[in-house]
């Protein structure tokens, strides 16, 4: 596979636009934070908004389509899928206070509802990019696509382009290591974003696993365009992901050293810029 001849490389999200030339889009990936708590839901929606996120990001399954009942996370992903029809409130809810929100659909059903409730893209967990046939279900649906590229292959990653590119989708790849948490920043090679993006011609982003906040700003200096991360109401919280997740606070000081970061970058110059005025005089001449 080769780069598009014609790569989409921005393309609307809900309030924002993605990739080239725009601010890095931050998601916050509430997941199954909520516990099941409807409530509870609602609440992490409102302080990730104020935090600075750009779009929360659920995760939509039917618990028996996911996994074996005798698989070791069937009883938690039981414990914490929210049923459809609160989902529904949830994005009514999400709209209500200018929050965009997607999710991440396991199965065909999902899909369909998330189509239904009109969620602007859909997200491909790095567990699914290899289950083909759902990507084609979502792909039919005529809408962006966000896909994880964790434990990934090369091969593997082309076949799912493909898919999005026969559907004539916009789509974003994220790169991500799937490990949780990821221990070091020497595992996270984010040169791959750039690769990715040479490869593909799409917006590449980091779906980031690490613990603290010093990843994604690293990420945004290599190319990332979008940013997902965990979020919670509390590190303390009882289930799978808020350990390895960030608090409001935290998520906040995230996006602005995000900021930090794209400020740093600019843009190319090829001439003197204005904080060298005063020295540019004392320059030799020709």
């Amino acid at each position: 596979m080769t780069e598009a001849a014609s790569p989409r490389v921005r393309f609307q999200l809900g309030r924002d636009f993605v990739g080239e030339g725009c601010p890095a889009f931050v998601i916050a990936e509430i997941g199954i934070n909520h516990n099941g708590d409807f409530n509870r839901a609602k609440e992490l929606m409102d302080s990730a908004k104020a935090a600075g996120a750009n779009a929360v990001k659920l995760q939509t399954y039917l618990t028996e389509k996911r996994v074996a009942r005798d698989s070791p996370i069937f009883g938690i992903l039981k414990q914490c899928e929210i049923p459809f029809a609160d989902q529904r409130r949830l994005f009514e809810y999400a709209d209500s206070i200018g929050a965009t929100c997607f999710s991440t659909p396991f199965d065909d059903e999902s899909v369909d509802f998330l189509t239904e409730v009109g969620a602007p893209c859909f997200k491909i967990a790095s567990f699914d990019v290899v289950n083909l046939p759902l990507l084609r279900r979502a792909a039919a649906k005529e809408r962006p696509m966000i896909v994880s590229r964790g434990m990934a292959s090369r091969e593997e990653l082309d076949r799912a382009v493909e898919i999005m590119r026969a559907a004539r989708v916009a789509f974003a790849l994220l790169h991500c290591v799937s490990a949780y948490p990821v221990k070091s920043l020497g595992d996270l090679n984010l040169s791959t974003i750039r690769a990715l993006g040479e490869r593909y011609g799409c917006p590449v982003g980091f779906s980031d696993h690490t613990l603290g906040i010093t990843a994604p700003q690293f990420a945004v200096l290599a190319g990332a365009t979008l940013i997902e991360k965990h979020f919670t109401y509390s590190k303390l919280a009882s289930g799978p992901d808020h350990a390895m997740s960030l608090e409001p606070a935290e998520f906040r000081a995230m996006v602005e050293s995000i900021h930090i970061a794209e400020e740093a970058l600019g843009e190319p110059v090829w001439s003197a810029v204005a904080t060298e005025a005063d020295i540019l005089q004392y320059r030799r001449n020709r």
